[in-house]
């Protein structure tokens, strides 16, 4: 399997390292656990409690100390349940405080795969189709919008082949972002008013170009379609459904819960909630959203089941078309795509706006998902989710010892 790299995109003082990547390196021919087939009913009677889940501190603290990362945390899910999970650290550095398996972390760009899942519950709803153009969606700037854009269309911006740009200081626009006037919803028309009338970065539909741009222009077609901000349809659609009562956007904010830090030349820095602790909500579809890695496991679990048809939320042949990329390509929805004889189809993604790291890696054939956070961005906070990674894959091999037959 290949190794994917992190892809960064730079815009001024404030970063969203909207990375995704795989953790092959860490883990070549490691085996999951056996696949299942479709869900069959269970009557209640025959429930049996499932047992509680593994604590796995002791596989996570040799990795902190090593990459010296303030916190880190993880969880795996397997058989639509979460089987290990564990936290280790410290919530800020310069103080006691520890970290909990309840702590809320900022998934950056990981954010990404739900905002594709709620825009393909608005195509069900048939608010939305997977082939709405920018021209019908914006039809007020026909004079304004570059005529190579009216054709790009949802499906394309979701797949980072819709042209638009991986880097926004053009203008002085990152620059207006960072200021936040007006309400989200007014941050996000101004963003997608001014890169509609740039010339796009590339010929729409030809070549993959990571670009938060993209979802947030994908997140005000869901605004226009439904009449709700973005913010809104997440937590109406998404958090709400899944039980995910700890999800929010922007850096967690509360006193007692972990901290961002920048890494300085010098000193790696806390950053308390704030402005300047998060991207501008303008790029929110593309990677604010907060949660703790329970949350986030109910939220991976839909992912897991969804072709199955168990999730509740998509029928199978939508998860499906969320986890397809595009003929010659390994980005689909929200979603790294690899797939190899040990693992089978596996979707990744990596997020951070600097200050936090997490990776995501889902084995969808074997049944079972790893989730990684940290704390800090950069390169410690890449290594050691990465590394994590592959560890806690290497966990659920153990787990399986016939594996390696397989």
């Amino acid at each position: 399997m290949p190794t994917y790299r992190s892809r960064s995109t730079v815009h001024g003082p404030s970063v969203l390292q909207a990375a995704w990547l795989g953790v092959a390196a860490a883990m070549m021919g490691c085996a999951g656990v056996p696949g299942r087939g479709p869900e069959t009913p269970v009557r209640q009677a025959e429930k049996v409690p499932a047992p509680p889940s593994v604590n796995i501190a002791d596989r996570l603290e040799p990795i902190r100390q090593k990459h010296q990362v303030p916190a880190l945390a993880a969880t795996v899910i397997q058989e639509d349940r979460v089987v290990a999970l564990g936290a280790v650290g410290v919530r800020k550095l310069g103080s006691p405080e520890t970290v909990t398996t309840s702590d809320r972390f900022h998934l950056g760009s990981d954010t990404k795969a739900m905002t594709a899942t709620m825009l393909a519950m608005l195509v069900e709803q048939g608010r939305l189709r997977w082939d709405t153009t920018l021209a019908e969606a914006f039809p007020e700037l026909r004079e304004t919008m570059h005529p190579d854009y009216r054709a790009v269309t949802l499906e394309q911006l979701l797949q980072h082949r819709g042209g638009t740009p991986e880097d926004l200081t053009r203008d002085g626009l990152w620059a207006r972002l960072l200021m936040r006037e007006g309400t989200p919803r007014e941050q996000r028309e101004l963003l997608a008013r001014t890169v509609l009338a740039w010339p796009p970065a590339a010929t729409p539909g030809t070549k993959f170009l990571y670009s938060n741009a993209g979802y947030a222009i994908a997140g005000v077609m869901a605004e226009r379609a439904t009449g709700e901000a973005w913010e809104d349809l997440m937590r109406q659609m998404l958090f709400e459904p899944l039980g995910m009562a700890s999800a929010g956007f922007g850096a967690p904010g509360v006193i007692d819960e972990p901290r961002g830090h920048v890494v300085g030349w010098l000193l790696t820095t806390p950053m308390e909630p704030g402005p300047a602790a998060d991207n501008p909500p303008a790029i929110g579809p593309a990677g604010i959203v907060h949660c703790s890695l329970p949350d986030w496991a109910k939220f991976i679990r839909a992912h897991l089941r969804g072709e199955r048809g168990g999730s509740g939320l998509l029928k199978p042949e939508s998860f499906v078309r969320l986890h397809t990329p595009p003929p010659g390509g390994d980005y689909a929805l929200g979603w790294g795509v690899t797939e190899s004889a040990a693992e089978g189809r596996c979707l990744s993604h990596a997020g951070s706006n600097t200050m936090w790291f997490v990776q995501a890696w889902l084995a969808l054939d074997k049944d079972y998902a790893v989730l990684v956070a940290t704390n800090v961005g950069g390169t410690g906070g890449e290594r050691a989710t990465g590394e994590a990674t592959g560890e806690l894959i290497r966990w659920v091999r153990e787990q399986t010892p016939d594996s390696a037959a397989r």
